[in-house]
This record gives structure tokens, C-alpha cells and sequence, in this order.
């Protein structure tokens, strides 16, 4: 299964999968993105519910059983954690060239020798 189409998440994308790593209901999943994201990424109900049902399309989530009637409850997928593990593995990538590179940019030149 080619995974790689579906990359880079978006951020909020990201701590969505990441909230679903146990089982929530989208409210939850919000606050807890809010609260993973150090308060940077907030999600409005219509926003979050529309990310839900394209995650499910997706197949990155699934909805589980819940002792709460009134509420959906989702946990994310097999498919969902390998495309995570992978967007995560490609970010590490962008901070290690970054990393390395980012220290003789700053010496003025970028790093280039002048001729």
C-alpha cells in the first residue's frame, strides 16, 4: 500500500491522528489538540467534524464502541499510525538537514565560500 500519497499531514491533520491514539469523541479530540499543540492549533466544531469524516474516508480513524450514547468515538487505525510514523519520520528529516545546515547559514554566507 503506497502510504506516501497521503504525506505531508497537514498540521492539524497531525495532532488529530495524534489525539486518536486512544479513544475519543470529537470534542476531546480538540481539546487535546489544543493542548498537544501548546495552544497554537484550536479547531472549530464544523472544522473538526469535516476532518472526522475525511480521516474515516481515509481510513486513518475508525469509530469504536462508547459507553456514551450522545457521543461518537474514534480511535485511530492501523493505516492511520503508519501514516503518522512516516509524516513524523519526514519531519525528523527537514530537522536534521536543518540542524546541519542552519549553523553555516548563519556564519554570513550561507555557508559558501567566496571566490
Amino acid at each position: 500500500m503506497e502510504l506516501n500519497k497521503y504525506l505531508p499531514l497537514t498540521e492539524t491533520t497531525y495532532y488529530i491522528l495524534l489525539s486518536a491514539l486512544e479513544p475519543a469523541h470529537g470534542y476531546l479530540m480538540m481539546q487535546k489538540v489544543e493542548k498537544l499543540s501548546n495552544h497554537n492549533v484550536k479547531i472549530a466544531a464544523g472544522t473538526m467534524y469535516g476532518a472526522i469524516e475525511n480521516l474515516l474516508k481515509q481510513q486513518f480513524i475508525t469509530a469504536v464502541k462508547s459507553t456514551d450514547k450522545r457521543r461518537k468515538t474514534y480511535v485511530i487505525t492501523e493505516k492511520g499510525r503508519e501514516v503518522l510514523r512516516l509524516d513524523c519520520e519526514r519531519m525528523k528529516h527537514i530537522v536534521q538537514i536543518t540542524e546541519k545546515m542552519l549553523p553555516l547559514a548563519m556564519s554570513g554566507n550561507g555557508g559558501v565560500e567566496n571566490v
